[in-house]
């Protein structure tokens, strides 16, 4: 799955455990009449994806959806949901070199045919 939306909070890292290092952050979603502030997590070694990134940036997050069940002490069940980030990439950036990249292969499409019909002796 993936959102993009504007950056609005980025905590710093947490080392939770010797093992376990978590980041996060807060994205606003303005694709709606109610702009919505979703919170995502990094862990591990993707806690640096947003180094590059300031609030106010507009991203594109790409993330899964994560659940898990947990027992309370007294036997209560609670479920927990997190949306885990896995890769970030700058909003404008994103959309500018997509149309680049189609921009090029539609050039050197056109530039084949042209090649083509030039040796082609067909009359038609």
């Amino acid at each position: 799955m993936d959102i993009t939306g504007i950056l609005k909070v980025k905590t710093e890292a947490q080392q939770v455990s010797d093992k376990f290092r978590k980041r996060e952050f807060v994205l606003t979603d303005n694709s709606s009449q109610y702009p919505q502030h979703v919170s995502f997590q990094l862990t591990q070694d993707k806690c640096s994806l947003l180094d590059q990134y300031n609030v106010g940036d507009e991203i594109k997050v790409h993330f899964n959806l994560r659940g898990r069940e947990w027992t309370s002490p007294k036997g209560e069940v609670k479920y927990f949901n997190t949306l885990e980030a896995w890769r970030i990439e700058g909003g404008n950036a994103a959309s500018a070199s997509n149309s680049a990249s189609s921009s090029n292969t539609m050039n050197d499409v056109a530039a084949t045919f042209t090649a083509a019909s030039q040796e082609d002796d067909l009359p038609f």
